[in-house]
């Protein structure tokens, strides 16, 4: 049974009626002094879980947080809400860590957020000894395990950490992307008893899950953008290159996007992220090195514009769309070439051959995603061991409809030039055979004398390379070798060229409005949200997230009684902001 303090503070700090699966027995567990590991995806509430206990607490939560964007953020929002926290990370030098440890033993903090590479400091270690710390909180809690997808080894050193501290707290780690391998390995390392663990599950029901292969990627995605040009969403690609080439492509076509990756200056990359998280520009291109931590709640889609290492990386990622549980969308962009990038990151990786070759078996379980005709979310699921469960009825998968064409005579054109070129070359070359074309490389090696030569100069060489990744997608040709890599026959592809078997395609896949469209009491309404948001330099989702907003526009309440009823309204917005949306909300009606 959960202490009635807790649901008060969720009431009145959080703004929150009830709690959501799995928090209240995380807070009963560690209110108890038990160690527990939460399972809980993106989205579901996990800070909660350590975050309330920490007000109930006598002594200081130490939360390990591996992002600076991260700490900021929550330290953020907590304040915002009347919680006393900090942080200490790199950002800050000797004197201001001192004195924030000074807070922190005096009881003038309750949660204070700490990078894992501090607790390398023999004089941090010390420091920390001297406070009563209630409980110690690790986020991201994957990274501990060697058979995570972001295992860090400053991680390690955590549970030396947890049985050192002379008060001994109890251990809270949080992860939303755990295999039950990875948590297994968690729960061994920091000493969490078996009956520990809580898991809720892996299912966003609030999330539609798409891939889109076979066609114009950048067509697809130009006109998915214009289609939802009001919503805020993240592009992620796998090269710095791409997210340039692909900034450049659509800030021509004069969408409000920005950018970042490594390359560009921390000023920069500042710049850019407080714009994303402000809404002035709501769409975010960037490597994967963006995103973690980043609380931005109103994120309607994810879109992977190259594919990802692994599945656990894809889910964390896509689960950055719809935190707040609107409907979102995440998209995966399938090109077979883009394994070629990841394939070349586990080449260059430090790891040794037994890690490369795990990182192997991930990517190919994701290209078995970008594959699949199950339905999307349940591959995921199971893939995170939680199996029996029904198709979702919302992915890509489950509502294809589209008409299949028989292309099998194309489909032989493309192989029986393959095998002309004795399996020599790439894609490209296959192309501009098959194409007509008349360059320098095609009459050096007089391949404009074979009979496949112009076989296809009907159609644009685009989509003749388009049609060469669908092949190879549907396992008729593979790819062969490293950074240059060949293409050869399938036994399923020598099949269709003797005539033995047939291949279909499905027509190509239009971008759809499938988000919902904002009303007008919602525009004023995040309006406001972004004035007051621009005044006090928080990002507008720490204000009111916009599921709050919808819920305050749908009950338009007339006193601060009523609006303090709307589920995420608590008593510190009330006071800080209540007025100013009751003011907006009678002038909507006023005009009526």
């Amino acid at each position: 049974m959960i202490a009635p303090q807790a649901e008060t503070i969720l009431k009145e700090k959080f703004g929150y009626d009830h709690f959501r699966a799995g928090q209240n027995q995380a807070i009963s567990r560690v209110l108890a002094g038990e160690s527990t590991l939460v399972v809980m995806p993106t989205g579901g509430g996990k800070s909660l879980c350590y975050q309330i206990p920490a007000m109930l607490l006598s002594g200081l939560t130490l939360v390990v947080s591996p992002l600076i964007a991260l700490m900021k953020d929550q330290v953020d929002a907590l304040n915002d809400n009347g919680i006393p926290a900090a942080f200490i990370n790199s950002t800050l030098d000797y004197q201001e860590i001192a004195d924030r440890l000074d807070q922190a033993r005096s009881g003038q903090i309750k949660l204070l957020y700490v990078a894992p590479e501090r607790f390398d400091t023999d004089w941090f270690v010390q420091r920390l000894g001297s406070t009563d710390i209630s409980l110690f909180a690790i986020d991201e809690a994957h990274c501990i395990s060697q058979w995570g997808h972001d295992f860090r080894p400053s991680y390690l050193n955590l549970a030396n950490v947890a049985a050192q501290l002379p008060s001994q707290p109890p251990v809270i780690a949080l992860t939303a992307t755990a295999t039950p391998r990875v948590a297994q390995d968690i729960c061994q390392r920091l000493a969490i008893p078996a009956d520990g663990m809580i898991n809720t599950g892996f299912e966003r029901s609030n999330l539609s899950f798409k891939v889109v292969r076979d066609q114009d990627e950048d067509r697809y995605l130009l006109d998915y953008l214009k289609l939802n040009v009001d919503q805020a969403g993240i592009i992620y690609a796998s090269t710095r290159k791409e997210v340039d080439r692909l900034y450049t492509f659509l800030a021509h076509k004069k969408l409000p996007v920005a950018k970042y990756h490594a390359g560009m200056s921390e000023a920069q990359r500042a710049a850019n992220q407080e714009d994303f998280l402000f809404d002035r520009k709501p769409i975010m291109i960037a490597t994967n090195a963006f995103g973690m931590g980043i609380d931005k709640s109103n994120v309607r889609f994810v879109i992977h514009a190259q594919i990802p290492k692994d599945v656990e990386s894809y889910y964390q990622e896509a689960g950055r769309a719809g935190r707040d549980g609107l409907p979102s969308e995440a998209i995966l962009l399938f090109k077979p070439q883009d394994l070629q990038v990841q394939r070349f990151f586990i080449d260059q990786s430090e790891g040794d051959d037994e890690h490369k070759q795990r990182q192997y078996e991930k990517l190919k379980m994701m290209e078995r995603y970008a594959n699949t005709d199950q339905c999307l979310q349940q591959f995921i699921l199971n893939y995170f061991g939680q199996n029996g469960t029904k198709p979702c009825g919302r992915c890509s998968n489950c509502l294809d409809d589209r008409e299949s064409v028989d292309v099998t005579v194309d489909a032989q054109k493309v192989l029986s030039c393959v095998v002309r070129l004795h399996e020599r070359f790439g894609k490209g070359v296959v192309a501009q055979v098959l194409a007509g074309a008349h360059n320098q490389r095609v009459l050096s090696f007089h391949l404009d004398q074979l009979s496949t030569y112009g076989l296809m100069s009907s159609r644009r060489q685009r989509d003749i390379t388009t049609f060469i990744d669908f092949l190879a997608a549907g396992g008729y040709l593979e790819t062969r070798g490293g950074q240059y890599p060949t293409l050869g026959l399938t036994v399923k592809g020598a099949e269709v060229l003797r005539g033995q078997a047939q291949v279909f395609q499905k027509t190509a896949q239009k971008a759809e409005q499938h988000l919902e469209v904002d009303d007008t009491v919602f525009q004023e309404l995040r309006s406001t949200r972004r004035q007051l948001a621009e005044q006090q330099h928080l990002p507008p989702y720490m204000i009111f997230s916009d599921k709050t907003l919808k819920a305050i526009g749908s009950a338009m309440p007339q006193s601060l009684d009523e609006l303090m009823a709307v589920k995420g309204v608590g008593q510190a917005k009330l006071d800080k902001y209540g007025q100013i949306f009751l003011d907006v909300l009678q002038a909507i009606k006023a005009k009526a």
